[in-house]
């Protein structure tokens, strides 16, 4: 039987790996609106994008999703937000932006400017 020392540090270890295995300190986050509008407007297939770049191996990156942002006409939309940079919010976004994003932005640190919300 194991003492309530050796318990308290399996659990924070277990506990460190969950945090570390969502990306919580990952020094890129993406947030895609999700709210219902959005949702209605494709999201979910940004989300799914996203998620499986992700799985696929896209590393040090945050995703999750963020409430209404009261921009219907520039929906779907994507926040970048890197860490010591001024955030990056995305309109209009489908799934060949949302792979674009992906690719220039996220891989090589390239703002797609005629994409950008003002």
């Amino acid at each position: 039987m194991k003492n309530p020392l050796e318990i308290i540090k399996v659990k924070r270890a277990e506990a460190i790996n969950r945090i570390l295995g969502r990306g919580y300190f990952s020094t890129k986050r993406v947030y895609v609106g999700m709210a219902t509008c959005e949702i209605a407007a494709g999201s979910a297939d940004v989300m799914e994008i996203f998620q499986t770049a992700i799985k696929n191996g896209l590393v040090d990156v945050y995703l999750s999703q963020k409430g209404c942002a009261g921009r219907c006409n520039l929906e779907p939309t994507v926040e970048v937000i890197e860490e010591g940079k001024i955030p990056v919010k995305y309109g209009l976004v489908d799934a060949g932006r949302a792979h674009e994003i992906i690719e220039r932005h996220l891989k090589k640190g390239e703002v797609i400017e005629e994409w950008v919300i003002q």
